[in-house]
């Protein structure tokens, strides 16, 4: 059996209009799909109008308690079940989650690092409960991941929707043939990011180590395309990263 998870971030989620088209070409897979989300824009605005600082160290968001608070209302309120309510107009029996809901992702409070960075009340995802998801994608629901976890104590974690597509893909493995897709703005991994069109078609490791000497891949796709790496190496039959608008033809970067 096949499965789609599609992770959408970035200005994707934000801008009602690219979200609906989005939405609409995602309900169009075939097969089994599932959608990770992100949210970070629409946490910091509110965040600003509650006049809480959003600190940001390397694209991480620093949670400390009131942030925490904000995050959870927006990513497992606002906008899980603003997509949630656009696929179930689409014909799509959408679940909206967090990793907290039947125990589907348990993570620990990341540590303090070595150099003093200490990212609040941010999860690293320890378990998947795969199971759970199978069950409910074996019933037609399409499940709609918010990116939130808990520590199995009572506390909910902020987590990297990257990481959470991710780990969920590695987990269902077992159980599927898994696309992971990375949606965003852009096409895919530029060879010059001030050039929307220069697309790089392939990657493999090799190719991406020397890119990102060359100083060609940086910031936040580094993160992001470890991810994807993992994912290959756990099984994951293959990861696409590309814009919201290609979704569905095959365009972006590959990595196999």
């Amino acid at each position: 059996m096949n499965l789609t998870i599609v992770k959408v971030g970035g200005k994707v989620v934000e801008n009602l209009d690219s979200l609906n088209s989005l939405l609409s070409q995602f309900s169009k897979i075939a097969g089994h799909k599932m959608l990770v989300h992100g949210g970070g824009r629409s946490a910091t605005e509110l965040a600003e109008r509650l006049g809480i600082e959003s600190k940001m160290i390397d694209g991480r968001r620093i949670t400390d308690e009131e942030t925490l608070k904000v995050v959870t209302m927006v990513y497992g309120g606002l906008v899980n079940k603003n997509i949630v309510a656009g696929l179930q107009s689409l014909g799509l029996d959408a679940i909206g989650l967090t990793g907290a809901d039947m125990n589907i992702m348990l993570s620990v409070k990341r540590p303090v690092k070595d150099d003093g960075i200490d990212y609040g009340f941010v999860g690293d995802v320890k378990s998947v409960n795969s199971s759970v998801l199978v069950k409910l994608m074996g019933n037609d629901f399409v499940p709609v991941l918010a990116p939130l976890t808990h520590d199995g104590k009572g506390h909910i974690l902020n987590t990297n929707a990257d990481t959470i597509a991710g780990e969920a893909a590695k987990a269902l493995t077992f159980d599927y043939n898994v696309r992971l897709v990375y949606c965003f703005e852009k096409k895919g991994v530029l060879m010059d990011e001030a050039d929307d069109n220069s697309v790089i078609k392939f990657l493999n490791r090799d190719l991406y180590e020397e890119y990102k000497t060359k100083g060609i891949i940086t910031k936040g796709m580094i993160p992001k395309l470890e991810n994807a790496f993992q994912a290959i190496a756990a099984g994951v039959k293959e990861v696409i990263i590309t814009s919201a608008e290609n979704l569905n033809d095959g365009e972006g970067t590959t990595i196999r």
